[in-house]
């Protein structure tokens, strides 16, 4: 078998780099004529693809399709493109390949067309002043379009201006800005401003400028100074909070910075401290005031040391400064000054039910101007209760009304007045001073017993206890506690009663033999707990009541003896005269219907010729109430034949259900003459009648219980004469009711 040797690459047709200058101006521009080594009877179609061909960008290069020659169409960049790679083709009249596609790379070759930019067109930088040379600030910098392997982008820096002192020096290849000189000072020369250039070609060809801006940060290298050595100011007395006036400084370092700030201090003249000075954040000078009171009277001139300074440490290589002390001299001008209480507020002690004219105190203020003659004058600012009375020129308090207990002026036992007091000057100034009055307690009230009256069982140990209290309008420590005791008057009362202490305010009475039912009058000590104590002799009304099983009181019993129970004897003494008033009321009353009963009976009905029938209204009926309206039926007398033996009585509707009807009819009137007797047999058989009450007896209306020790209201119509009452029980009410006894028993 025949073997093909390899095919070998004619050398026409492998096409070198080509080199183009850019900027190239002579269009258009043969580049490169290829060829191929198989030619074809007819010709060699050629063609080439790629950027700048059929691809963007469009047009800038061509070929002859017939002579393979490749022309250049447009200037080319080389900061845009710096190459170009095409495709070049080889083929017959009938379309078919007749060598493979080979690279065409066309290189565009730089020229120095760009300058150098600077990144921006001012540096800023800061460094202190007094750094020392070589101290670097800043670094400023460029670029360059150009090929940079070439001398295109070789970029120099250098300082064109910088003013005469020459105080900075540029690295030409790295661009970095540093000190060169020593001396840079803020206060001569704060901000210096370089012009830096930046040039290709190793600094022969293209160039460019900007500005490098270099600010000196200041230290504090200047002490701050007094304008002058001395400064004088004036002040009113008493004023404080106001300020006096300015020392003013100068310092030459940055205005605002902590190396300007001043910083006062008073050294001498002012051991009270009534000075203070603080600095002006605006103009930074000094500002005096006065923190306390300044008195002319005690003082009127000042001469006050003062020391100035920054708030940042000075250097050390800066000067002392000549005027870092100044003297202030204030003078206190006189004023008028109100008056002035020393004891504010004054406190005192009276006793309770002083006397209206009594002195209590003298309540006086000094005047401060003492280099000027002025008369003080009081008044009663505030005095709610109107107690005093105050002298206007000596200040002499006085009770105007007696001071009691209690008051609702009184503020825990304190009266509080105010008293003002006023100088003669113009315009006049006044002063007010608080006067507390203690009013003292005095032990003036003795205790009162509460209750005066009370109910127990009179058997000891079941129920024959009372608790007793009392009460003192006296205020501690002239009140509780109390101590209760029997009369010493009257021993005998201990055989039967005993008083035993239960707390501070209270005590039990007990009874010690058993005692019959009815009211008793008990004397009693009662003493308070004051200084000295008081005491007074009280009486104490006690019901005994009839004792149940479990020692407390029957519910009729208790009933009874509380009705009985804390009667006084001004009380019991208005009973009795009300009873004997209306026993002799009584006794009149019936005596007069006695009499008016006799002559009714003699011949009213003779005098008269109507008939009586007619004349008989019923106006008020006081017996039973709404039940016996119907009680005297007038038809009766009217109509005698209804109410014959024969028919049925009608029944009395206030009777008992259990009441029968009566044993035998009465005979009714057959003539108006028979009236009289009629209405006597009816009053006869009502009042005979068992089952039945008469109307003019005293109804029930409340039961109030049995066993009363007084007598009941309804024993008065029992007799109608004082020779039926019968007032011997007087005698046993005890001595207070002996002279009744005597008058009436």
């Amino acid at each position: 078998r025949q073997h093909e040797a390899p095919r070998r690459v004619k050398r026409a047709w492998v096409i070198p780099p080509i080199s183009v200058s850019e900027n190239h101006k002579r269009i258009p521009h043969l580049l490169v004529q290829i060829k191929s080594d198989k030619q074809q009877p007819g010709g060699v179609i050629y063609s080439i693809k790629g950027p700048g061909v059929d691809e963007e960008p469009l047009g800038i290069f061509s070929i002859d399709k017939f002579s393979g020659k490749v022309f250049l169409n447009a200037m080319l960049d080389r900061e845009e493109n710096d190459r170009y790679r095409l495709r070049a083709f080889a083929l017959d009249l009938s379309g078919a390949t007749l060598e493979d596609p080979t690279d065409l790379e066309i290189i565009v070759v730089d020229q120095n067309d760009n300058r150098p930019l600077f990144r921006q067109d001012v540096f800023t930088g800061r460094v202190v002043e007094g750094a020392e040379p070589g101290t670097c600030v800043m670094t400023v910098d460029a670029t360059d379009a150009d090929d940079p392997d070439t001398d295109n982008a070789a970029l120099r820096y250098s300082i064109l201006e910088q003013g005469s002192a020459g105080m900075f020096s540029i690295n030409a290849s790295t661009g970095e800005i540093c000190t060169a000189r020593p001396g840079l000072d803020r206060e001569t020369m704060g901000v210096y401003n370089l012009t830096v250039q930046a040039a290709d070609m190793s600094g022969d060809g293209l160039t460019t400028t900007a500005m490098a801006v270099i600010h000196l940060q200041d230290i504090n290298d200047n002490p701050p100074e007094f304008t002058k050595e001395e400064f004088s100011m004036e002040v009113e007395e008493q004023a404080v909070g106001v300020d006096v006036g300015k020392v003013f400084v100068h310092d030459k370092d940055l205005a605002g910075s902590p190396s300007w700030l001043a910083k006062f201090t008073i050294l001498e003249g002012d051991p009270e401290g009534a000075f203070a000075i603080r600095t002006d954040p605006h103009t930074n000078d000094g500002v005096l005031s006065v923190v306390k009171p300044l008195d002319h009277e005690v003082r009127d001139r000042f001469q006050l040391t003062m020391s100035v300074q920054n708030e940042r440490p000075l250097e050390p290589s800066a000067p002392a400064s000549p005027r870092a002390l100044a003297t202030v001299r204030v003078r206190v001008r006189d004023v008028n000054e109100a008056p002035v209480f020393r004891e504010n507020p004054r406190r005192i002690s009276v006793l309770e039910g002083t006397p209206p004219g009594t002195p209590i105190t003298t309540y006086t203020a000094s005047d401060p101007d003492t280099h000027q003659i002025q008369t003080l004058t009081y008044a009663l600012l505030y005095d709610p209760a109107d107690w005093l009375r105050l002298d206007p020129h000596s200040g002499t308090v006085r009770t105007k009304r007696e001071l009691l207990h209690p008051s609702a002026f009184l503020q825990g036992g304190w009266y509080i007045a105010l008293l003002l007091a006023r100088d003669d000057a113009e315009p006049p100034l006044s002063a007010t001073g608080t006067l507390s009055i203690e009013i003292l307690e005095v032990n003036d009230h003795a205790p009162q017993l509460q209750p005066p009256a009370g109910v127990l069982c009179g058997r000891p140990g079941r129920g024959g206890t009372l608790l007793l209290g009392a009460t003192d309008d006296d205020r501690p420590p002239h009140g509780a506690p109390f101590h209760f005791q029997l009369s010493p008057q009257h021993p005998q009362l201990a055989r039967n009663w005993s008083i035993a202490r239960f707390n501070v305010t209270h005590a039990v009475l007990a009874v010690l033999a058993e005692l019959p039912e009815g009211p008793y009058s008990l004397p009693l000590l009662l003493r308070d707990s004051g200084t000295p104590p008081r005491e007074q002799q009280q009486l104490l009304n006690v019901s005994v009541c009839h004792c149940g099983r479990d020692g407390t009181c029957l519910d009729g019993a208790l009933a009874a003896a509380t009705a009985g129970a804390g009667i006084t004897l001004g009380a019991l003494m208005i009973i009795l005269g009300s009873t004997i008033l209306l026993l002799v009321l009584a006794g009149l009353g019936a005596a007069r219907v006695r009499g008016r009963r006799r002559a009714l009976r003699k011949g009213l009905l003779q005098r008269s010729g109507d008939d009586m029938r007619d004349n008989i209204l019923n106006y008020d009926e006081q017996g039973g109430g709404e039940e016996d309206q119907d009680a005297y039926d007038i038809n009766q007398l009217r109509h005698p034949e209804l109410f014959s033996p024969r028919a049925k009585p009608p029944l009395r509707r206030d009777a008992p259900l259990s009441s029968g009807t009566p044993m035998a009819p009465r005979k009714l009137p057959s003539s108006p003459s028979d009236i009289e007797d009629f209405i006597n047999e009816g009053l006869e058989a009502a009042d005979s009648d068992p089952s039945v009450p008469p109307y003019d007896t005293a109804l029930i209306y409340d039961y109030e219980g049995s066993g009363s020790v007084a007598s009941p209201l309804s024993s008065i119509v029992s007799s109608l004469t004082d020779e039926d009452q019968d007032y011997d029980y007087l005698s046993e009410w005890g001595p207070r009711f002996r002279r009744l006894a005597d008058l009436y028993g």
